[in-house]
């Protein structure tokens, strides 16, 4: 038997041991931990036949080691150690162009069940795009904090490390490269995908203020924090999450990016509003808790366990959240509303919800898709308190 052969048979082993309780990269590392006889080289081949799996959503096969043979011939690009797995026909028809191999098995699949919840998608995002997205690993994004690209550049080349820039100031990478070892993260650059990255586009349409008063509500783990530290020459800021843990990290993390200046505080804010002594504030960024349907081409696993009823769910939490924080915002303030969400319900429906219960505008409501970028898709809505 090949090493493919068994590369397959221990995957369909984890599979099957598998409940979505976890990520699924948590759960790999757990289970080679467990087992130390796989080598670096076992554990990635293994792993990306796991992610195949994974990626094919609602598709249907014979069995598990079947699909798991289908996930790795649509979701990768040459044969390579895989060539003693398939029949002489099917390598035949393997080249590196996606839709030659989709064309080639689809007699026998759907492509369009890959995603289980399209009728959910909202009409600007282009279906078929985005559901063929998920057969693809998104790419590692980095944003170069200011005044440092010389030097990372520098450094990538002389580390021998491919990258691109597809936008000014962010970095794509082939995920999983090893980078913690030649730049200084959260100091220098930070890990941040290139939809998020262009979330600053909506802070480039806020006057200059001096010491500008924001708060970023639904912090996590503070990326758009230190996006906006990073944008403003001068920042009076706020942060806050339900999740103590999640406010802990964050510290951590402003400890290496070196942001000192800054207030947090642990609320639920789905419950009521809360009274700030240092509100109002100029800018409230809200990047709210959500389906995370626009980056399950990097946790596919979501394809196969994310329940239906949880769109509701995210959604009442969503214009709780939005209601509860507006009474923060300074007049001629903005609510910035974020999601990596591709529901309606979750984006356009919230956006109605929010005019209809309060007294903002809405300035604009954009999908930063990255589905033909080999990145999250987002969602962002910019409000104002201003009358018109």
């Amino acid at each position: 038997m090949s090493f493919a052969h068994r590369y397959i048979e221990t995957a369909e082993k984890i599979i099957h041991k598998y409940d979505g309780i976890i990520p699924l990269q948590h759960f790999l590392k757990q289970f080679f931990a467990a087992d130390k006889k796989y080598g670096s080289k076992d554990r990635k081949a293994i792993s990306h036949a796991c992610y195949c799996y994974y990626r094919l959503g609602s598709i249907k096969t014979d069995s598990t080691s079947s699909r798991i043979r289908l996930g790795i011939f649509l979701c990768t690009d040459e044969p390579g150690i895989w060539t003693n797995v398939f029949d002489e026909d099917w390598i035949a028809g393997w080249n590196n162009y996606l839709n030659n191999r989709i064309n080639f098995v689809s007699d026998k699949i759907n492509i369009q069940d890959i995603f289980p919840l399209s009728h959910h998608l909202s009409d600007k995002i282009d279906k078929d795009a985005f559901v063929l997205s998920h057969l693809v690993q998104p790419d590692l994004h980095l944003r170069i904090r200011p005044g440092n690209k010389k030097k990372i550049v520098t450094a990538l080349t002389q580390a021998h490390i491919s990258f691109t820039e597809p936008i000014s100031n962010c970095l794509a990478l082939p995920n999983g490269t090893k980078i913690d070892q030649v730049l200084q993260l959260n100091k220098d650059v930070v890990v941040q995908d290139l939809s998020s990255q262009r979330v600053q586009a909506f802070l480039e349409m806020i006057p200059a203020n001096k010491n500008l008063k924001v708060w970023d509500c639904c912090a996590a783990s503070g990326g758009k924090s230190i996006l906006a530290s990073d944008h403003f020459t001068s920042i009076d800021l706020t942060v806050s999450d339900v999740r103590p843990s999640i406010i802990q990290n964050l510290k951590k993390r402003f400890a290496d990016a070196e942001i000192k200046k800054y207030r947090s505080f642990v609320t639920d804010l789905a419950n009521s509003p809360v009274t700030l002594p240092h509100s109002p504030f100029d800018l409230i960024i809200c990047d709210a808790p959500c389906s995370g349907s626009g980056t399950w081409s990097r946790t596919p696993e979501q394809l196969s366990y994310f329940k239906e009823e949880k769109i509701s769910h995210y959604t009442n939490l969503q214009c709780k959240i939005a209601l509860n924080v507006i009474p923060s915002l300074a007049k001629n303030g903005y609510l910035l509303y974020i999601t990596c969400s591709v529901f309606q319900q979750e984006n356009e429906d919230v956006v109605q919800y929010i005019l209809q219960h309060s007294t903002l505008q809405l300035v604009k409501m954009e999908y930063l898709e990255g589905y033909d970028k080999k990145a999250d898709t987002m969602f962002a809505a910019f409000f104002t308190a201003s009358t018109p």
